[in-house]
């Protein structure tokens, strides 16, 4: 894959970079992971990408990754040896949208399909379900939640059609791919069950409001008062894990008090599911990124490549809760071959030939032939 880095975020330094990546020899689609704080708009973008020479897609997300750098200004253009059949599904907060009709416009996911969404859209569960009911797990699937950490949703989908919002961008490839995912929290509560909850939204845990259960079970832990103002300065410690059968949890993160004292997650839980409380300690979630690199080269189909790139899609949230630290997760990663990534709201990948899942504050690691 050609790798091409933009570190000034502007408008005319992306104009460039798509005209020169999709001129080198054997480029046959351009995939563009772009930083929120570059500011883009759609009155900006929508020319540029609709006159791209390749298939674009991709999409801006609070930090992106270059090697052992994460950025927050700046574009990544990557060059894929492929074409990708792109499928575009808008307004996919709408109950109203068939996502099973949209997904059959996809000629084939092919052998790694990249999935790019909104993060604020409100049926991310539903686009998972009808992925894994379409395409099963033929496929591998790496990709993540697009959006800005100020939690307003505006466009954020990088498109042949221009910058969207509240929609999922899909290219299916025929390149091989191995996925390694894996995120270090542990759990240190019992089971708590989720009696009522709206998507995103967990409304009761045990028949209580589900901001007093949590609160009862962090605050001893965290050796502070949790409150409304400062909840996500103590809770980024502290996500939700659901359990799932035959599989390490899968992470939820509580985001802010709703009302009614209902907690606002990234991602949906579902009424009835049981989730824990989980801690995680810097070392634990450090290890756990080394870990997709080995997960990643073991799923890895067929004989390893010979010439291999690396994408890094990891939680916005892990730098948040690691700091200074995160530095460390991205030497933990790297093994000297070209890496590139973002840091995401939300994480989309399959665990081995298990679950096709939404993920938060979990580290997946994609190895691409090319």
């Amino acid at each position: 894959m050609d790798i091409a880095l933009d570190r000034s975020g502007s408008v005319a330094a992306l104009a460039t970079l798509l005209e020169d990546v999709a001129a080198r020899p054997g480029v046959g689609g351009l995939l563009v992971l772009a930083c929120d704080g570059n500011g883009f708009t759609a009155e900006q973008l929508d020319p540029l990408l609709r006159a791209a020479a390749r298939p674009v897609f991709g999409g801006t997300f609070p930090q992106i990754i270059h090697g052992r750098e994460h950025l927050e200004r700046g574009t990544l253009v990557v060059g894929l040896p492929v074409a990708p059949r792109l499928c575009i599904i808008e307004n996919l907060s709408d109950p109203g949208t068939d996502i099973d009709a949209a997904l059959a416009g996809l000629d084939s996911p092919g052998s790694t399909l990249f999935v790019f969404v909104d993060g604020f859209s409100r049926r991310i569960g539903a686009t998972i379900t009808a992925l894994f009911e379409n395409f099963g797990l033929l496929p591998n699937y790496i990709g993540g939640g697009a959006g800005s950490l100020s939690l307003v949703q505006k466009p954020c989908l990088i498109t042949p059609r221009g910058l969207l919002q509240d929609a999922v961008v899909l290219a299916g490839t025929d390149l091989r791919s191995g996925i390694g995912v894996a995120h270090g929290w542990q759990v240190v509560s019992d089971a708590l069950k989720v009696t009522a909850s709206d998507r995103n939204t967990i409304l009761t845990l045990n028949g209580r409001p589900a901001f007093d259960v949590y609160r009862e079970h962090v605050e001893p832990l965290a050796g502070a008062t949790l409150d409304a103002a400062g909840f996500f300065d103590i809770a980024k410690g502290f996500p939700f894990g659901i359990r799932r059968l035959d599989s390490e949890v899968v992470v939820r993160d509580p985001l802010m008090v709703g009302e009614r004292g209902a907690l606002v997650c990234v991602g949906e839980v579902p009424e009835g599911a049981f989730v824990h409380v989980l801690r995680g300690a810097p070392e634990n979630l450090l290890a756990a990124a080394a870990q997709t690199v080995r997960k990643a080269a073991d799923a890895f189909d067929g004989e390893p490549p010979v010439r291999a790139t690396r994408m890094f899609i990891d939680c916005i949230s892990r730098v948040l809760y690691l700091g200074e630290d995160f530095g460390r997760e991205l030497d933990a990663v790297d093994r000297g071959e070209p890496l590139f990534g973002a840091l995401t709201l939300g994480e989309i990948a399959n665990s081995g030939r298990e679950f096709l899942e939404f993920y938060n504050k979990t580290s997946v690691m994609a190895l691409i032939e090319g």
